[in-house]
Formats: C-alpha cells, structure tokens, sequence
C-alpha cells in the first residue's frame, strides 16, 4: 500500500512543528495534522534555553526568535522578608550551544516563526482543524482516519507522532500510561502586556513566602508574567476574578504600568509515559512528559525530542539506518527528562512550602549554606546520554557538544551543516575550522581525543582514531 508520507505528527505546537521543519529540511515527507484552526494566540511557555535556541538555530528561525526574546541575566529565590536565598547568574551569557543561556520568549510568535519555516519545507505540509479519529500499526505502516474540514480522510506513513500535548489522544489510543512523579499543585498563571517596564524587576523571581508562594518572569519583548500559588480552600473560580487578580498584584505597585492579557489556573504535575515509542507509534513533548515550570524547561524538552528524533526518523526512513535505531529514542532522552523534572520537583518544593516553620527551617538551611559557601550557583548539570546510539567507553561518548561562536558572529552549526560531524584535530587549520580551533582545541584537550564524531543533534557519538569513528557509527545505525 503506497504511503501518503514518511512520518505523521498528529499535533502543529513547537515540538510537533520543529520536528516536521528537521526532518523535512532532511528531505523527508511530513504531514502534521493539528486540530486548532489558528495557533493559541496567549503565551505559555516562557522560557527557552541555549540548547533549544540551537535546535531553533537548525529550523532556521533562531535569529527571528531573538530579536523579540528577553534576556535574563539573574534567577533569584527569595523568602517572605526578601532576603536572598539562592541566586542563578549567567543568563544572559553565550551558554555551550552558542546562544544566551536563558531567552525568556512569546510563545505564539515562536510558533509563528517556526509555521513559516516548514511552509517553506518542500514535502511538508500543516493542516489546521484536522482532529485524529483513530489509527491502526500493521507492523509495515499507520493508516490514520482524521475528521477534516473536507470531510474523513484516510492517510497512510510509516511512522506516526503524538506531539498533541498532555492530554494526547495518542498516547491514550496507544494504550500507554504515565509514571507519576508525585508532584501536583495548582497555580493561578497571570500574564500582562507591560507599558512602563521601570515599575518591574528585571530578574526572574521566585518569592518563597508560605503566605502565597509566587514566580514573577520576564516574557518576551512587551510582556511579563506572575504565577501564583492557589491555597487549600481556595478555587479556580474565585482566584480567576478580576478583583482577586489586582489584589495579588497590589504589592508589586504596577497599577497603571501593566494590563492584563491573560489568566489561566494550571496544575503543575511531574509525569513520564512509560513507553515513548510503541511499534510505529512514538511520543514528543508534552505527550510524552510533563515537568513542573520552575526550572523553564518545558518547553526546551520538547525541541530535545525533536532534535533527538529526527536525524534517527530520517535515517530509518531513508534506509540509511535500521528501524532498531528509533529504540535509542527513550533510553537517551528519559534519563535527562528524569534530571529536568527532578530539578524542578527540587525548586518547587523550595518555592510551595506553606508552613511558617517549614519556611523558617528551609530559609536557616540556606543562611547557613551561603556561609559555608555550599549553595550552587546555577541548576544541576543534565547527565550526558549513557545508552544508546554512542561509543559507549570512549572519552566524551554522550556529552553535549558546544557550539563556538566565531568573532564575527558565525557560529560553528552554520558552517558545518546538519549531518553529523567527524572532526579531527589535525583539520582544525583548514580555512572554515580555523575561527572555531582554539575552542574545539580545548574540548580535545579536555578528553585527550585526536578526532569526534558528533552526531546530528549535537550530542557526541564518540571519539578515538577517525577510522574506527566511521565503522563504529555505520555500525551503530545498521543495528
């Protein structure tokens, strides 16, 4: 039976739509089917890191996303008093993908952005008010039936994505479960377009007050957002109201400064589905995970997954690597989604605890931290992928590769394009490397490696002799 595309993504938000852009742009067939008839025009995610403006940087919409984004140079935990508990810098420095660490971002023009690239993409198309209806695996293929605006159609593709967020009728069809990580709260999220920026911090906040625990953010360019704490007794209603919501925002004195764009009560909850590939079905994004916001990286696991998946789709599909390959997809990624949440799980019950003592024991724990000098000065490092498609044992094998940033402005992705990459020192003086050697030089240095092989999405495969490199990869792929 002929296939109408190589991959069906049933969702068209950021993880859906960057993974249609990466694997189209690696001349693969894509269809995304996406229920809404016009992107969510609020803001949500807020947040995008050096590791997903990357992701971004090979969609080709990176420098668009930029130019509208807020740079936040400081992430500061503070309790009721305002004294200072714990404090991240270094936001708005080149993090080791090549891009500020920390971009605070409107989500709708993100999403705008990104729609514009894979409209650009030949073989890939986005169809608004198309709803999934069901799917059947044969083993050799997906026949999906959706509900369109012209009636059923029936599509046949080799693979098909769930990207249709946490409550992904995918993932349900599938008869897949998630593993609850215990953590559950519900926030009231209010969200303004900002008319005097002077009147608001310019740091990203978290009050840890037990009377109503509270995160204040830049957004992206015009915008700021608070999240706040619902109390037991309390409900979506009641806090929801107009009157309740200028009653939260007195203290902070912005009156006049902001007005209200949106307000939305969310349930921050940690989960993994259990499995993120069945057969020909696999999971991206929200469907397949949700984290708790504190740590901003919600929406960055998304593109992850995408830039994970889409070298490894394109491969298979192709017939340059077996299907076996797409089985590395959760054993690489559900580690570090585990260290993500688990992150966030850690700030958040720094930030929710609603006890008088318990905030008093917690802010003594970190005074006398501070004194000792024990209090970290940014988040855990995320673990390098440890199974899977690496030369496991090799110096380096799974670690991110960083990406420099030549003086004048290009940066190594650029120049070397979206393949892998079998970089060898002795190389590093040809005319294209030559801007990037001294800092490529240091990562030599740092794992005494003569020659890296560095996969796709950036992550290294391995280093050792060059030859050896290039067997053990085609090896890798071939299953």
């Amino acid at each position: 039976m002929a296939f109408d595309c190589d991959v069906l993504i049933v969702g068209g938000g950021p993880t859906g739509v960057t993974l249609a852009v990466l694997l189209a742009k690696r001349g693969v067939s894509v269809i995304v089917a996406e229920q809404e008839a016009q992107i969510y025009p609020l803001p949500r995610a807020a947040h995008i890191d050096h590791e997903g403006m990357r992701i971004l940087q090979e969609a080709g919409v990176a420098d668009a996303v930029i130019a509208t984004s807020r740079s936040a140079g400081r992430y500061d935990f503070l309790n009721a008093k305002g004294d200072l508990l714990l404090r991240f810098e270094g936001g708005d420095s080149l993090g080791p993908g090549g891009w500020p660490a920390a971009n605070m971002i409107h989500q709708p023009s993100v999403e705008a952005e990104l729609r514009g690239a894979l409209a650009a993409c030949p073989g890939a198309r986005l169809n608004s008010g198309w709803e999934l209806k069901s799917f059947a695996d044969d083993g050799a293929g997906v026949t999906a039936t959706l509900a369109t605006p012209e009636g059923e159609k029936a599509l046949r593709a080799r693979y098909l994505i769930g990207a249709d967020g946490a409550r992904s009728p995918v993932r349900k069809a599938a008869g897949i479960v998630f593993d609850d990580l215990n953590f559950e709260e519900p926030w009231l999220v209010v969200d303004v377009l900002v008319d005097d920026y002077t009147r608001l911090p310019a740091a990203n906040l978290q009050i840890c007050n037990p009377k109503r625990p509270t995160t204040c953010v830049l957004m992206g360019a015009g915008r700021h957002r608070w999240e706040f704490m619902i109390l037991p007794g309390e409900s979506a209603e009641q806090v929801s109201t107009d009157a309740f919501i200028e009653a939260l925002l007195e203290p902070w004195n912005v009156k006049g400064a902001v007005r209200l764009e949106r307000k939305a009560v969310y349930t921050f909850r940690a989960r993994i589905a259990a499995q993120w590939r069945k057969g020909r079905i696999m999971l991206a994004g929200d469907a397949a995970h949700q984290t708790p916001p504190f740590a901003g990286q919600g929406m960055c696991s998304g593109l992850r997954d995408a830039a994970n998946l889409a070298w490894k789709l394109a491969a298979v599909t192709q017939g340059k690597a077996a299907d076996s390959l797409l089985d590395s997809y959760q054993a690489e990624r559900a580690p570090h989604l585990r260290a993500t949440i688990d992150m966030a799980i850690m700030m958040g019950k720094m930030v929710c605890i609603t006890s008088t003592w318990g905030a008093l024991l917690r802010d003594l724990k970190f005074k006398l931290a501070r004194a000792l000098g024990k209090l970290p000065d940014g988040p855990p490092a995320y673990p390098p992928i440890s199974v899977g498609a690496i030369l496991a044992g090799s110096p380096g094998a799974g670690s991110y590769f960083p990406q420099p940033v030549s003086r004048d402005g290009t940066r190594l992705d650029d120049v070397l394009g979206m393949d892998h990459w079998l970089i060898v020192r002795e190389e590093l003086a040809v005319p294209d490397m030559a801007p990037f050697a001294r800092q490529i030089g240091a990562w030599f240095d740092k794992y005494g490696a003569e020659a890296v092989l560095v996969r796709p999405d950036r992550y290294v495969f391995g280093t050792g002799p060059k030859a050896q490199l290039a067997a053990a990869w085609q090896a890798v792929k071939a299953g």
